[in-house]
């Protein structure tokens, strides 16, 4: 790989001089607030995500989820098929919750709500 290559790639890995969720430098005290507010956001998602796609599968399948598809006496389809939807739908659920949240954190920091009904109604 080329010293161009290197350089660009390295760039995209990380800036630090920003965060990713709305571009605030990392050391302000709003970008900490809103990294917790989106994790935690992401967190209660995720633990939702979980239980409903284990009353899903219990549903669908008549069978309870899998305690451990990485063992070999859960037959492997059902192992993919756990990993799959549980994975999916937790990855799914953290992302439209930080997703969500950065919205709202920049519309109440911005103040904006106010001024752009459009963006008060998402």
């Amino acid at each position: 790989m080329g010293k161009r290559k290197k350089q660009q790639k390295a760039e995209q890995v990380h800036n630090p001089a920003y965060d990713r969720a709305d571009h605030l430098p990392d050391n302000k005290p709003e970008s900490i607030a809103l990294k917790i507010y989106s994790s935690a956001g992401a967190v209660v998602a995720g633990v939702i995500a979980r239980k409903v796609i284990e009353k899903t599968w219990t549903k669908a399948t008549g069978k309870t989820p899998p305690d451990d598809p990485h063992s070999p006496t859960v037959p492997l389809v059902e192992a993919i098929g756990w990993s799959l939807a549980s994975g999916s739908a937790v990855a799914i659920a953290r992302l439209l919750a930080t997703r969500k949240a950065a919205g709202a954190w920049q519309r109440v920091s911005s103040g904006s709500a106010a001024a752009d009904p459009a963006s008060a109604a998402r």
